[in-house]
């Protein structure tokens, strides 16, 4: 099974790069599934509802997102009209929407996309580790491929997790940082690895926003606006080729096409 994990999507350029590329990027890579971390595809930050169509109706199975994902509140009724959108699981009980999902290749395959968020320099949530546990022993057994995003800021947090789950999932892939890294690995229990996929933006930018403001905030200390940045986009994620029948990684590389 060939699957392409993309980064944190930013603003319409992000959205565009993907919807001029899904397609194409499905046949020529001969993918079997694509998922893309919707994060900040609104504006540079959290998800609406518009966008989370536009991008849905692209030959996507999942999307996934992270700390966010409730900056937008008309995402939170968006949650009960699909099962596609994905929101951290490890947020307390009662809120909107789930972070696990099973879904299907077009030859039936099935396979889990678990989406959690890290505690470490972010926002206080429910353990990761733990929350991982537990909706990982709720999966059906023939349901070898488990992808799982993991949307934090620390290095160490993230290969901790890698480690954790390695011989149980299949793949662990970093998003959040929007930096891709150049750490793949297949972990010795089966588990392919890579700190941070990278994003779905503008090239010439600071994580996806225009520079000039971002370098006058490090040097005046002052608040600014964020802004997407213009110019040409760049897709960058991981690449996993998967053993459908067993569920382990046979290899990972960090991918990036315009």
């Amino acid at each position: 099974m060939k699957l392409l994990f993309l980064g944190d999507i930013v603003g319409r350029s992000g959205r565009k790069a993907l919807s001029d590329s899904a397609a194409r990027l499905r046949r020529t890579l001969e993918l079997d599934a694509l998922l893309a971390n919707a994060e900040n595809a609104s504006g540079g930050i959290g998800l609406n509802s518009k966008a989370a169509k536009e991008l849905l109706a692209l030959p996507v199975e999942a999307l996934t997102s992270g700390n966010h994902i409730w900056k937008h509140k008309d995402i939170y009724n968006f949650f009960g009209e699909t099962d596609r959108l994905l929101r951290p699981a490890n947020y307390p009980e009662g809120a909107p929407g789930n972070g696990l999902g099973v879904f299907h290749t077009a030859s039936g395959v099935p396979f889990a996309v678990l989406n959690l968020l890290g505690r470490t320099y972010m926002e206080a949530v429910d353990c990761p580790f733990a929350r991982a546990e537990a909706l990982l022993a709720t999966l059906p057994q023939d349901v070898k491929v488990r992808v799982v995003d993991f949307h934090a800021e620390a290095t160490s947090e993230k290969k901790a997790m890698g480690y954790h789950l390695d011989g149980r999932v299949s793949a662990v892939l970093g998003t959040h940082t929007h930096v891709q890294t150049n750490d793949p690995r297949v972990l010795p229990g089966g588990t392919a690895y890579l700190t941070d996929v990278g994003m779905c933006g503008p090239m010439d930018s600071i994580i996806g926003m225009e520079a000039r403001g971002i370098v006058g905030r490090f040097m005046n200390r002052l608040p600014v606006r964020f802004e997407v940045a213009k110019g040409p986009a760049r897709l960058e994620g991981a690449l996993c080729d998967i053993d459908h029948t067993t569920g382990r990684a046979l290899s990972v590389r960090p991918w990036q096409g315009e």
